[in-house]
Parts: structure tokens; sequence; C-alpha cells
């Protein structure tokens, strides 16, 4: 029962992904967004996706040797 509440939640995720990019192309439309704005959220992902992986990448070296 875990396992198919799991797949269900997993699923909800991916309809609310595909979402995101109509939800946007509406927004510019209605003038909501401007393209400045969408620049510095591309900018913003790049960040945390460069420091998500540096984070992994250097998080094993970091560990305490015992």
């Amino acid at each position: 029962m875990a396992v198919a509440l799991e797949q269900e939640m997993r699923a909800r995720v991916v309809e609310a992904e595909a979402e995101v990019p109509r939800a946007m192309a509406e927004a510019f439309r209605q003038g909501n967004l401007g393209i400045m704005d969408y620049y510095r959220m591309k900018n913003i992902q790049a960040d945390s996706s460069m420091r998500e992986s540096i984070a992994d990448a250097g998080g094993d070296d970091q560990a305490p040797k015992k």
C-alpha cells in the first residue's frame, strides 16, 4: 500500500511539473512575467543547481575520517 501511495504522489508531481511551462506561457501572454524576470529565475535555478552539484561532489571528501 505504501508503494502505491508513493507512485501516486510521484504521478502528481509529474503532472504539476507539466503545468509549469503552460503557466509561464500564460504569464508571458498576460504581462505578469517579463523577460528579465524569466532570466533572473533561470539564473537562480542555474546557481542552485551549481551549488547542489558542488555540495554533492564535495560531501564525500569532507567526511571526517575515523
